[in-house]
């Protein structure tokens, strides 16, 4: 069991709709939608915008093309949507990053409150701490144990500064009074193979995407931040 560190979440926006009378002429939506996942490939908001475009372009009878653009906390993809036509057929997909940017980041290319509109939570996980199977520890309180003994000697992996990995890692380090490194890569699936590797030692990752890493024996699950450890 490990304590409540933030979970990973995503959203779906669209570019604020100005054009609202225009578009309400025509029956929504007559040409593909785009939705802009501002992450790497294989982390959760990207596995779910797949898989909610696969929903999507049935019911809707239109392709709904997900595409990837990652890069500066995700500023990048975030501002692609944001400088798209107001009419509902680019979307972005966004997590906890996007929040936490609003207080890391003074100066955006965009106004996030301003110039996106919420259309629906896409999911909800939990957090899942690994290791990498070398490390001789089998518990929270070994990996704390070890991590106290070894000052600044292990390494955790995040997707960047700003994500939820990345804040739950700071989080498990102040609550259990460690100094472990931080080291960030420019996406989830980077950190997972790093962790997978043994360049870093241990990763707090969504469940969706780690579970089924840790069954395949490549990382060693310890402890998660859902409700259902710590009862």
């Amino acid at each position: 069991m490990i304590p409540s560190f933030s979970a990973a979440r995503a959203v779906l926006l669209a570019a604020a709709i100005l054009g609202c009378a225009a578009a309400s002429a025509q029956t929504y939506p007559v040409k593909p939608i785009r939705a802009v996942v501002p992450f790497g490939a294989g982390g959760p908001a990207d596995i779910y915008a797949r898989y909610l475009g696969q929903q999507m372009q049935g019911v809707l009878g239109q392709p709904f093309v997900v595409e990837n653009r990652p890069g500066a906390g995700s500023i990048i993809g975030t501002d692609i949507v944001a400088k798209s036509p107001a009419d509902g057929y680019t979307l972005l997909v966004m997590s906890n990053t996007h929040t936490v940017n609003e207080s890391l980041i003074a100066k955006k290319p965009f106004a996030l409150m301003k110039d996106f509109v919420p259309v629906a939570p896409i999911n909800y996980s939990d957090l899942l701490l690994v290791v990498h199977p070398s490390l001789p520890v089998k518990s929270v309180k070994e990996l704390v144990a070890l991590a106290k003994a070894k000052p600044r000697g292990l390494n955790y992996a995040s997707s960047g500064s700003g994500t939820p990995y990345h804040m739950a890692g700071e989080l498990f380090k102040a609550l259990a009074g460690v100094d472990i490194v931080h080291i960030p890569h420019k996406g989830s699936g980077e950190a997972r193979t790093s962790t997978m590797s043994g360049q870093t030692e241990l990763m707090l990752d969504a469940i969706t995407t780690m579970a089924p890493i840790a069954r395949a024996g490549k990382v060693r699950a310890l402890g998660t931040s859902g409700l259902s450890a710590r009862r």
